[in-house]
């Protein structure tokens, strides 16, 4: 099997595996991204294919074909930036406007100047470099951080050409290819396999503590440490206020063990939590990871009224 067949061969892998994670992240606004995904391995095997069957041979054609698969490569990252309801459904534009305007190069290369190479702004590479920054940085704490490393490092490796100081007309580089596509291959279906466990719980939790620890321990899986982190913050904000003894950190639920407060302050928190994620998941998505309150919980013993 030559070096063109096997990067077909890992862009199928590719696209099977984010197929996959679309699947995965069904009833939640992480569907969209995941949706960017699947489009962006599509187009890569699409290229991939006619790589095989010597159909970009020419080196212009070659690039041309690349940049919008580019450019179609970082909309996942920025479609999570975007995925909490109600503005998700919109933000989608801003996202095809991005990848728009970051293949423009290509349309301008086909149709105003046939043959050359796309001419890519370097504000333009900028965008490239920050948006696989972005998708790694926002995973990398958490359970996918190795999967993100590879695939975040094969993406880089896949839009090398159009990050500042790359070269498209630069020969050569189907070993550099190869090895970015087994890495995004690779990360992929790292993270859909890590997907279908469940995260780790953090032990010592009972009751409605740990029917909120699991749903948000999946929830920072799904859409990383960006949106995790605001949630945290808000539900804070209001444990602080009403004095819940327990806290959302990055890490899950911690409570203060010290402190005995009414069966209460159990559902409201509960309550407090699901309104946020709601936001950004459905119950569908909230009963697949974890138990209902009141009929499958029970109470802690700490929290009985004396």
């Amino acid at each position: 099997m030559n070096a063109d067949a096997m990067l077909a061969v890992a862009a199928a892998v590719a696209l099977a595996a984010t197929g996959w994670g679309l699947y995965l992240v069904r009833g939640s606004t992480a569907v969209p991204a995941a949706a960017w995904g699947v489009a962006a391995a599509a187009a890569f095997l699409g290229e991939a294919v006619g790589r095989a069957r010597g159909q970009l041979e020419d080196p212009a054609t070659a690039a041309v074909v690349r940049l919008a698969v580019a450019a179609l490569v970082v909309c996942p990252a920025m479609s999570l930036l975007g995925a909490k309801r109600p503005q998700h459904g919109v933000w989608q534009f801003i996202v095809g406007t991005l990848a728009f305007v970051l293949a423009l190069p290509a349309v301008s290369a086909v149709l105003v100047r046939p043959g050359s190479m796309p001419d890519v702004h370097l504000l333009e590479r900028g965008f490239f470099a920050v948006l696989v920054g972005v998708g790694w940085m926002n995973f990398v704490g958490t359970r996918h951080g190795v999967a993100a490393t590879l695939a975040s490092a094969g993406m880089a490796g896949l839009v090398r050409d159009f990050l500042p100081g790359g070269d498209p007309g630069q020969e050569g580089g189907g070993g550099l290819d190869l090895v970015a596509a087994a890495l995004v291959a690779v990360g992929a279906v790292l993270a859909a396999w890590q997907s279908t466990r469940s995260p780790a719980q953090n032990p010592g939790l009972v009751g409605l503590a740990a029917a909120i620890d699991r749903p948000f321990l999946a929830l920072r899986e799904t859409f990383g440490a960006a949106w995790t982190l605001r949630i945290a913050e808000r539900f804070n904000a209001v444990a602080a206020e009403r004095s819940w003894p327990c806290r959302l950190q990055f890490s899950g639920v911690a409570l203060d063990t010290g402190r005995n407060s009414p069966a209460a302050w159990e559902r409201e928190a509960n309550r407090c939590f699901r309104a946020l994620a709601r936001r950004f998941v459905s119950e569908a998505w909230l009963a697949r990871h974890g138990p209902a309150f009141p009929a499958e919980v029970r109470t802690s013993p700490t929290s009985k009224t004396h």
